[in-house]
């Protein structure tokens, strides 16, 4: 069905020539047009979910998915959802023995829980939450989305931390206060005003002051989002624009939505069961290590796949009207675990993962053509894009009683807790604890806590443990976090009564390293007839990576882009266009107070129907027309005439707002 006739119009189940799949908001100004009939490229609303008709011969294709991870998921709903393919055509091969990829979540009370890393999830993830929407409810009656059951906890137990930064073997610091002079602040904004071109192969550390790299700012910024100095500068300003709506809630973690349980059970296993139900069929214990393909001019078609399952070699012929799906590479790949009194060893080399990992895919993906990208910029340099993170199962014990001084509620009340990570600013690890609701696997006991502990910096001795993290045991791990929390001399108690099980990860924020253009694959790279990658180092428009958004977003967009569904993926949400945004943005970057020209704005808004947009002053309403006389000074440099001139046409022009009689 290629066309349908609705209302006496013939309608197309297939888009135009030029049809853009992934539009780009920044591209051009976008405006109304005799002939427009598309909305806004980053318009998201209703308007943008609705249902196109089936693709034309869906039914006699089929679809190979390589990882079964979130991304690998996606595209399985979306080739469900909105290409109209029968599920029971879609087949998804796994390289481990259950789904998830790197959204993990196993354990048992007895041998300790495990998860290699957790969400934190926005409120502007509106691809995932588009997909979720649809989705059944882990536990809500039927008729209930996994986003339903979402909102409803968020909505009765807002999340916020009192505790976000700690230092000195337990003290509380002020985490609104960011810590930025003007200068600081200046570098910030600037870095907005660059275009991302500039920006190819610098890092963090080459662009940003010394001073600005010891501020609370950046210790709030980069381990929320688990940055180091050594990563990629562009990357930074990507999240400064996706986050720039939650600056002001990074001192408490408001601006973060958490779920009920870990992301596996709130995540993967409702889409997954969602999918089995559908008929779509899973391969697991299958690395595919190889696509091969057939170059034809400018076209680039999959053939075949070259897979190992469960140690044998296995060939899949691909026809030229199937799809396939490839994850590309894996921020997890090559985990190396220990526990209690064991050391994780990492398999693969410094500069090479080796010639068993899941990242050759990659490698010989880009060996075939430059449009494949370079995977060695981001796999080749381990020190730099490693970290570990050990998960702990609790019994109570003074841990669990110091835990309760640094939450919002009691850990076993099943509300949040920390409401976030709470980051250690004086630990040369750069130590960070959380513990999210409770329990946090659907089976657990009622008297564990799991609490899940990383650090990012691999390169230094602990302030107690004379060792890298890398090199302790789980023991020596929780020592070193009681040494911070000041309770190390009930070490005894507190180890008799928890496991820690470690995960040493030497790719997991291998997608920060400095990169420049080409060196990611696009969601369908150029010529590929058949071929769509995605997941974590695939490059979008827009949008940052390193979230459950990115690996969605690229399979949606590959999806759409390889049937020429006549939809569009949405460009991200655009907050950072909301002056209420860059207004209260640029308040909390001055810890609070008002910033160079607020003051101005409040004059000449204050009476207006614009006025709610504006922060309050934080100060009495007698000294307001000082600090504004003081403000006006710093701008215009001028003497007190000209500043009481330009104070009586402000107040001039601001009372002819004002109806009669509202003086």
């Amino acid at each position: 069905m290629s066309k349908k006739t609705i209302s006496k119009f013939d309608i197309s189940a297939t888009a135009p020539e030029g049809f853009e799949h992934e539009p780009d908001a920044t591209k051009d100004f976008w405006h109304n047009t005799p002939k427009g009939t598309l909305p806004p490229y980053d318009f998201i609303s209703p308007y943008a979910r609705h249902k196109t008709l089936p693709t034309p011969g869906i039914e006699n294709r089929s679809a190979w998915i390589v990882g079964g991870g979130i991304g690998g998921l996606a595209a399985a709903f979306y080739l469900i959802r909105d290409a109209h393919m029968p599920a029971e055509n879609i087949t998804i091969l796994e390289e481990m023995s259950i789904e998830g990829g790197s959204m993990d979540g196993q354990g048992n009370p007895e041998d300790g829980y495990i998860i290699r890393g957790g969400r934190e999830m926005n409120m502007n993830y509106d691809t995932l939450w588009d997909l979720f929407q649809d989705i059944p409810a882990a536990e809500l009656p039927e008729g209930y989305s996994v986003l339903d059951e979402y909102r409803l906890i968020n909505d009765n137990d807002p999340n916020y931390s009192k505790a976000r930064l700690i230092k000195s073997c337990g003290e509380i610091l002020d985490a609104t206060d960011f810590g930025l002079n003007k200068s600081q602040q200046w570098e910030l904004i600037k870095l907005m005003l660059k275009r991302k071109e500039a920006l190819d192969d610098i890092s963090i550390e080459e662009y940003f002051s010394a001073g600005f790299l010891k501020s609370n700012f950046w210790f709030l910024f980069r381990t929320m989002f688990a940055f180091k100095n050594c990563h990629s500068l562009l990357e930074t300003k990507l999240y400064l624009h996706r986050f720039l709506d939650s600056i002001d809630g990074f001192g408490d973690m408001s601006l973060l939505v958490f779920p009920k349980y870990n992301q596996y059970d709130t995540f993967i296993k409702p889409l997954s069961d969602y999918l089995r139900k559908k008929g779509v069929k899973f391969q697991f214990d299958t690395c595919v290590h190889d696509l091969d393909m057939n170059f034809t001019d400018d076209k680039k078609t999959v053939a075949g796949l070259q897979a190992i399952t469960k140690g044998q070699k296995q060939y899949i012929a691909i026809e030229p009207k199937d799809l396939v799906f490839a994850l590309n590479g894996s921020m997890t790949e090559q985990t190396a675990y220990g526990d209690m009194d064991t050391v994780p060893v990492l398999t693969c080399e410094k500069n090479d993962p080796g010639k068993d990992s899941g990242w050759n895919l990659w490698k010989n993906l880009a060996e075939k053509s430059p449009v494949f990208g370079n995977p060695e910029k981001f796999y080749g340099n381990v020190d730099k894009s490693m970290w570990e993170s050990a998960t702990l199962t609790c019994k109570p014990s003074p841990l669990i009683d110091k835990l309760k001084t640094l939450s919002v509620n009691d850990p076993y009340s099943g509300r949040s807790v920390t409401g976030g990570i709470i980051t250690i600013t004086d630990s040369n690890w750069l130590l960070s604890v959380t513990c999210n609701r409770q329990p946090h696997y659907p089976e657990q006991p009622d008297d564990i806590l799991v609490l899940w502990v990383y650090g990012l910096l691999m390169d230094k001795k602990g302030n107690k443990i004379e060792k890298t993290m890398a090199e302790c045991t789980g023991k020596e791990i929780l020592t070193e976090l009681c040494f911070h929390l000041n309770i190390e001399e009930q070490l005894d108690d507190i180890v008799a009564n928890t496991k820690v099980r470690t995960a040493l990860m030497p790719y997991i924020t291998a997608q920060f390293m400095p990169r420049a253009v080409g060196d990611r694959p696009r969601p369908v790279p150029q010529g590929c007839t058949n071929l769509g990658i995605v997941g974590q180092f695939v490059e979008t428009r827009n949008d940052v990576i390193f979230t459950m958004e990115t690996s969605i977003r690229t399979a949606r967009i590959g999806v759409y882009k390889l049937l020429n569904i006549p939809k569009q993926v949405p460009d991200i949400s655009p907050t950072q266009y909301d002056i209420r945004n860059l207004i209260k943005g640029a308040r909390a970057l001055n810890s609070g107070k008002p910033f160079i020209g607020e003051r101005l704005l409040h004059r000449l808004l204050d009476k207006t129907y614009f006025a709610h947009i504006l922060p309050p002053l934080p100060e009495a309403d007698n000294k307001k027309q000082t600090h504004f006389e003081e403000e006006l000074n710093d701008l215009l440099g001028k003497g007190n005439i000209a500043i009481h001139k330009f104070t009586n046409w402000v107040s001039s022009m601001r009372d002819n707002f004002l109806h009669k009689g509202d003086k």
